[in-house]
Formats: structure tokens, sequence, C-alpha cells
């Protein structure tokens, strides 16, 4: 509670697949939530959970352009501004390179002038492509990224690098008080199966028999954390009343190789898919994995979810959500120990 009301908390890209789940999360804990969101990325129903809810609004609008008078109104109190607006998988966010860039510097902008406003705390959404095709390994808040700036995939990259400069500034213009999340690689329900990333290319491949395309050798590494898991990182580093000088990890220390993810799912979908190379995309990182002792010693935050539980739980949704399984191919996950997690409400 803040002056006797419940928080009010804007969430801007609130229907993508992150986003969603945070509305979930900060409306179970009583808060208001205004959630914005253009629908580019994001789905109408990963919103359905809270269409009935009273403490749930829904504004559709791009952050790129000025904001509505009634978010700027005097008579809306809003105490912090969650900014999670911008396309995040390589197919979505190169489809549109201009408008990648712009959501990650004007939308930001807006955001942070909505913030200053408000007098809300601010917290950016970045992500662990700021640390580019890295070369120090695992990576930590401190190392400054190998990031290819006039690349395919630097309208995201830079994007965020740039977006993450401007929080700063605010920061230490004494404008707002910002908090910015580097978020490695993330998946559970809710996952576009279009957005071209490993674990929803894999596991709706496995569900329907497809061949399962693997870039490159499928050497490259990556660490996957589960949707609930960062979730709840995310509402700790917003809570969070300390210091908040730089950015801090979020993400699964476990890294693993794309093939072993892949002889993962296929184990537990029982698919006799056959597994293809392709080329592996330009600037693709070789290895991912964050290093979190900062966010451990700030916020007490780590993983719980283990991974074949939040795989279970996410082909059980793709399973759902309608992918054609084959014959033998098994359809659910048990996903014991996660509460709601196969509806995407799961976050401790």
């Amino acid at each position: 509670m803040k002056n006797g009301r419940g928080r009010v908390v804007l969430v801007a890209g609130g229907a993508g697949f992150i986003g969603s789940h945070l509305c979930d999360a900060l409306v179970s804990e009583g808060a208001h939530v205004i959630c914005v969101d253009n629908f580019r990325t994001g789905r109408r129903q990963n919103l359905f959970p809270l269409r009935h809810d009273s403490r749930f609004e829904f504004i559709e609008a791009d952050v790129i352009d000025p904001l509505k008078p009634s978010l700027l109104s005097s008579r809306v109190p809003i105490d912090a501004v969650f900014n999670l607006a911008c396309a995040a998988s390589p197919a979505h966010y190169q489809a549109e390179p201009e408008h990648t860039m712009l959501t990650n510097v004007l939308g930001t902008r807006n955001l942070l002038a909505l913030a200053q406003k408000k007098r809300a705390r601010f917290l950016l959404a970045s992500t662990s492509e700021v640390y580019g095709d890295p070369d120090v390994h695992p990576q930590t808040e401190s190392y400054w990224g190998n990031v290819n700036p006039t690349g395919p995939r630097a309208c995201y990259d830079e994007g965020k690098r740039a977006a993450e400069a401007l929080t700063f500034d605010y920061r230490r213009a004494g404008r707002v008080s910002v908090r910015v999340a580097r978020i490695f690689n993330t998946y559970g329900p809710r996952m576009r199966a279009d957005d071209g990333r490993v674990v929803s290319n894999v596991i709706t491949q496995a569900l329907s028999g497809k061949d399962i395309t693997v870039y490159g050798h499928g050497s490259q590494t990556r660490s996957f954390c589960y949707v609930a898991d960062l979730v709840d990182g995310l509402m700790r580093l917003m809570d969070y009343d300390g210091e908040a000088s730089g950015p801090v990890n979020l993400g699964n220390p476990i890294e693993l190789t794309v093939n072993e993810l892949v002889a993962r799912v296929l184990a537990m979908t029982g698919s006799r898919s056959r597994v293809v190379n392709r080329p592996l995309p330009i600037d693709d990182p070789r290895r991912r994995r964050p290093d979190i002792s900062l966010a451990n010693e700030l916020l007490g935050w780590s993983p719980r979810v283990a991974l074949d539980e939040g795989l279970e739980a996410t082909i059980t949704w793709f399973a759902g959500e309608g992918a054609k399984v084959p014959a033998g191919v098994k359809a659910t996950g048990r996903a014991k120990g996660l509460g709601g997690a196969a509806a995407g409400l799961a976050v401790s």
C-alpha cells in the first residue's frame, strides 16, 4: 500500500510473453495495473486471465507515439513503470528494424518522462544481447560487450544499449529513480510459436513431428530461465530500495548447448523428429551465461524452477495451443510443483 491506496503500476509491453506474466503477478499481489501494448508481437489472449479484473486496465498504444492524455492527467497516479516494450526475438525485431530502434530510444524516453512527471520508479527490461558475442564468460555487469553496431541485430542490441544509456542519464540528472534488468534467455507458456527462438522452435517442431532446425553445429550455448523466476526477479529489482547504480543480470546460470536442449525435448516428448542443421545466423552469440552474483547479493534472487520442470510446463502449454501431435508423442507434461505454471500464472 502507498498513501492509503494500492500501488498503481504501468507495464509497457504488457501483452507480450514476459509482460503478461508480470501483469498477472502484480495484480495477484494487489497492485492496480495499467497495461500498454500495440499488439505488434503481444497477443490479446495473453491478457484473457485479467480481462474481468477491476484491478487491470488496458490501453492500446505505441510507446513511440506521444502518450495518451489520460495517462498524463494529474488525476492518474502511477507509482512504478516497467518498460518491456520491444520485440525480443530476432525474427520479429529484424522485420521492422527502424521501429525496433525507435521503440528502444523514443519509447524509453517517453516512459522516462512519464515516470518523472509521476515521480514513479522506472525499470528498463534490457537484455543479455548488450553483451553481443561475448569475449568474457560468464558475463558480468561490468563487461562492456562485443556488439556489431552495423549488423542485422544492431537495431535491437544497440537499441537496448542506447536505452540503458538514456535511463542512467535520467538517474544521474536526479530526474527518475531507475532500475535496469539485463534479461537472459527466458522461456515458458505464452511464448509465440513463430518467434524463431530455440525453445519455441524445438518444442513446436518436436510436437508436430517436423524436422528440428539447429543453426550451426548446435554447440553454441544458452542459459534458460523459466518465466516465473524471471518475473520474480523483475519484481524484486523494482522493489529494491538500496543503491541501484548499474544494471543487474537476471537469468539462469546453468549453461547447456543447443544440442543438449534438443535431446531433452526429444526425450520428454517422445518425438521422432529428425535434426536438420542450417547455417548459423549473422552475429549469433557463441556462448551465453549470466553471472548472477549481484542479483543474489542485492535481491536474494536466484532461479528455482528446474529446466525439466519448466520444459514440461512449456510443452504442455504448446500442446494445448493446438500443435499437431503425432501418435506416440507425449502431449502433456507433469510440471509438478509449479502450481499454475502450465497456464502461465505461477509466480513465487
